[in-house]
């Protein structure tokens, strides 16, 4: 219960209705806030970019809904707000697209997947049926010549192939025909009505001919079966091949879901037991062995061993937990046998939350996807438009048979204009760029977020934990009487004495330095700390002063012996901190917040990509231009607060920047969010990753550059796609309706159009999937 904001927080799978009745008895009023205001809908029927408009105008006059996404690629609609989910599946229901909510269970994605494997294998068979007599009559047309009805003989031939043409539509073709009906019932039309007018109309028209030769002229006594079995099964066959190919996009998911435990060894009335993992609770003391992959997160209490991290992070050196240390679930327990307590469970685990968003990312939209969307709404109307115009033309203007050339263009332009390789063109790239980002430990929140990147100009970067450790250590350790290790550990040794009773973060560096060394610390007495200066106390009986100059200045201390050595440091971005002893100087010690191994090559690799880098950080002028000029900063702006961060990344976006901002810390999220990309390095707040765009798992700025890259990739990738759908289209139309035939004198064969529309489907989502090829360029140590 929080009396500050009047909520309460409940665990467990209770209803909401009766928690709300129960609180409502004890006579308080109460309302439900939903935790999370998005919701997830499979949507199978979905079949070309046609109808993703029509489905989210639908669900954004639904009560309650702010925003509707649908995905193609997958099928799925995401829908913000607080809306009912009946009300949003009756909306779907009477868009004409029915559809399920998903849950957050993990067999959701298994439960796709061998529906879409039980779905290829459907298509196949009906594609190799409706080829098995397709195929055979093209033969014959192009052998014999002979596709004409003008004997009674061959009425009865071509009546009995018509009968079996017209079991291909009702087996084979029955889907295109169901999902028509249903469009046309609610006022739409789609991929289907495109397809079953075309394959329909050919197969009318070649009854008729079978029918009543005698009433066609000579010369349109053609029939043409064959196109009606060849489309249908041509199409099939690129549907099943894209379904394939889709498989293969969503790895990254399936990689993922593959590293969750089914079950977890837990530690209960002191017997281990084995128990699902979605019932280990907060606190459980669980038990992994050598070889075995830790179910939830949690922190070893006991025994030690290597853990290899690189399914989550990317890092390939397995890492090595020591009681005390943090295990995240997913990982793989390498060489010893681990007691940890379960800190996070169930969706809470750092896995989950990746899953959860490399999800929500492959199903969110690119800026560049709308242009697609709303091309693709008004496209079928349009197509049938032409259809009917192009046939008029033929059939009042054309040569003879002007009825048979009027058919086969209408067919053919129906056939080959079908909107689904535009429709297919973002999604699948979108799919396949947030997958790879996951393999190369990038967690990407939104499609629009990998879009920004790839336009990036400028990357500020916050400095301490972002491009330094973040953890001060001791560097230097200068004696005035003998450059010896034991003197080094003696004046060690006073030092963290004295400052084991502060807690400043560089206190905290040096008594760590001293522990790592086995020294044992004194007992501290009189201690007090000066403001800005350093401290003083007693240790071992002996006066002790730790600080600045300022310090041993106000007591007359001499520290000209190291006053150079002092500024040297200084000039390095270290903090030097003079040591007395009973009022005379005994030494020198440096602590600094060191640079991250690979934060130089990191820079230059963005450098290489045209990016100015910028630093922005709290710490002092001196310390922040010795940290830039080491890792080759364009510029930096020092001893900046909080708020002039955000301030400063909206001052660069005015300029006509776009501005990409890294950090980890509380402190850094209000530039993240302002930033046009914000990057959070992963070991950060959880408030930096919440309020930024990319998270970087790895701690390493070597990931900025992988994300500029790879959204540069990606939407290359996603413009070649659009360009080979949009101009597969814009000349495939003038072409099936016939305006090369005064050069030519030869139209588009259906047959034709239908296997380039299948095509031109597979060519997308074959070359979405050269992303899962992409390598960032090489890393220099």
């Amino acid at each position: 219960m929080n009396f500050a904001d009047k909520t309460a927080m409940v665990e467990g799978n209770a209803d909401s209705a009766s928690l709300v009745s129960a609180v409502e008895t004890a006579g308080f009023g109460a309302e439900v806030i939903p935790s999370d205001s998005e919701r997830q809908f499979s949507i199978p029927s979905i079949h070309c970019a046609s109808c993703v408009s029509k489905i989210e105008s639908a669900l954004l006059k639904v009560p309650g809904v702010e925003s509707a996404s649908v995905n193609l690629a997958d099928k799925t609609c995401s829908v913000q707000g607080q809306p009912e989910a009946g009300a949003i599946l009756q909306a779907l229901e009477n868009a004409g697209y029915p559809g399920t909510e998903l849950t957050p269970e993990s067999d959701i994605q298994e439960k796709q997947e061998q529906e879409d494997k039980k779905q290829y294998h459907h298509l196949l068979k009906h594609t190799a049926i409706a080829l098995g007599l397709g195929i055979p009559l093209m033969i014959w047309g192009v052998v014999t010549g002979e596709m004409s009805v003008n004997t009674p003989f061959q009425q009865i031939a071509w009546g009995g192939v018509g009968l079996a043409t017209l079991l291909i539509l009702v087996f084979s073709g029955k889907h295109y025909f169901t999902g028509m009906w249903k469009a046309l019932k609610h006022g739409n039309t789609n991929m289907d009505t495109l397809i079953a007018i075309g394959t329909g109309i050919a197969w009318l028209y070649s009854m008729v001919v079978v029918l009543f030769p005698h009433l066609l002229p000579f010369a349109a006594r053609h029939v043409y079966f064959e196109a009606s079995a060849m489309i249908i099964g041509l199409i099939n066959l690129g549907h099943a091949l894209e379904l394939r190919a889709k498989g293969k996009t969503s790895k990254a998911i399936k990689r993922l879901l593959g590293l969750q435990v089914k079950t977890a060894r837990v530690v209960r009335d002191g017997q281990e037991i084995d128990i699902p993992t979605h019932q280990v609770l907060k606190g459980d003391i669980v038990r992994v062995r050598p070889g075995e992959k830790i179910a939830v997160d949690g922190v070893v209490t006991e025994g030690s061993s290597l853990v290899d991290e690189s399914m989550l992070t990317g890092e390939p050196l397995a890492v090595k937990k020591m009681p005390e240390e943090e295990v995240s679930a997913g990982t793989l327990n390498k060489n010893g046998s681990l007691l940890f307590r379960a800190e996070k469970v169930g969706s809470e685990t750092a896995l989950a939350h990746i899953i959860a968003l490399v999800k929500k990312a492959q199903s969110s939209k690119m800026p560049i996807a709308r242009m697609a969307d709303q091309i693709s709404s008004v496209f079928v109307p349009v197509v049938l438009v032409i259809a009917i115009l192009a046939a008029s033309i033929w059939f009042f203007f054309g040569p003879a048979p002007a009825l048979a050339h009027a058919l086969v263009v209408a067919t053919t332009v129906l056939i080959i204009a079908c909107p689904c390789a535009l429709g297919l063109a973002t999604p699948m790239s979108v799919m396949a760029g947030v997958g790879k980002a996951a393999e190369l430990g990038m967690l990407i929140r939104k499609g629009d977020s990998l879009q920004q990147a790839s336009k990036l100009t400028t990357i500020v970067l916050d400095k301490t934990g972002t491009i330094t450790e973040g953890v001060p250590k001791v560097t230097e350790l200068i004696s005035t009487t003998a450059d010896t290790e034991e003197e080094r550990n003696r004046i060690l040794q006073i030092a963290a004495s004295i400052e084991s009773a502060s807690e400043h973060p560089l206190a905290d560096a040096i008594v760590d330095s001293a522990k790592q060394q086995s020294l044992s610390l004194s007992p501290v007495s009189d201690f007090h700390a000066v403001t800005g200066q350093g401290v003083t106390g007693s240790v071992a009986e002996k006066s002790v002063m730790l600080g600045n100059e300022k310090l041993m200045a106000a007591s007359n201390i001499d520290v000209s012996s190291l006053a150079s050595t002092s500024e040297s440091l200084a000039n390095q971005g270290k903090t030097p901190m003079y040591l007395a002893v009973d009022n005379q100087l005994a030494g020198l010690i440096a602590v600094a917040d060191p640079v991250r191994k690979d934060s130089k090559a990191a820079i230059d690799r963005l450098h290489k990509l045209g990016i100015k880098v910028m630093m922005l950080t709290g710490d002092n002028k001196l310390t922040a231009a010795a940290v830039a000029q080491q890792v080759g900063i364009d510029d930096f702006q020092a001893e900046v607060m909080p708020e002039d961060k955000e301030s400063y990344v909206r001052q660069l976006q005015e300029h006509g920047l776009k501005v990409g901002m890294t950090g980890d810390g509380i402190n850094d999220a209000p530039a993240l969010a302002r930033a046009d990309v914000g990057f959070a390095i992963g070991s950060g707040t959880d408030v930096a990753i919440e309020s930024a765009d990319i998270t970087l798992i790895r701690s390493s700025l070597h990931g900025l550059a992988d994300a500029v890259e790879l959204s540069r990739t990606t939407l290359r990738n996603i413009k070649q796609n659009l360009f080979g759908a949009l101009v597969y289209n814009s000349l495939g139309i003038p072409i099936a309706a016939g305006i090369l035939y005064p050069l030519t004198g030869i139209l588009l064969n259906p047959v034709v159009a239908g296997a380039a529309m299948a095509l031109s489907s597979v060519t997308v989502v074959s070359n979405a999937n050269r992303l899962r090829l992409f390598k960032p360029t090489a890393r220099e140590a």
